[in-house]
């Protein structure tokens, strides 16, 4: 998981590791946890990982013995992703990189006219 962390998010290994250790100590032995266990910020941590692929949520509805319905929120592993993260050696930072650099030289009137500020924010944005 640390290296998925470290490999997806582009962060320092001390950060990776600590979130990783969180997300695994929340998961235990299981793939799928109920969200109510999380607080607040742990939750926004949870999208932040959602929105990066490594996790996903869902909901199950149950019926009560009083017959009301219940609504339960889960969130699970998205274990395929995550070993693909940790696999992958080339981090985006490199690909970002080959992408500019083929671009620029794809048309170079257009590219070689954008500043730097511009292609961080496209960097930025697709990441």
């Amino acid at each position: 998981m640390t290296n998925a962390i470290k490999n997806k998010l582009k962060i320092k290994d001390q950060k990776a590791k600590k979130i990783a250790i969180f997300v695994m100590d929340t998961f235990g032995y299981e793939t799928r946890i109920i969200d109510n266990i999380l607080k607040p910020s742990e939750r926004q941590l949870f999208y932040m990982l959602e929105a990066e692929g490594f996790l996903t949520t869902g909901r199950e509805r149950s019926r009560l013995h009083d017959g009301r319905e219940w609504m339960t929120h889960y969130w699970t592993l998205k274990q395929i992703e995550i070993h693909r993260f940790a696999k992958n050696k080339m981090t985006r930072k490199f690909k970002d990189k080959i992408i500019m650099h083929t671009a620029k030289l794809s048309n170079p009137s257009v590219y070689n006219s954008l500043s730097e500020d511009i292609w961080l924010t496209r960097k930025i944005l697709n990441h």
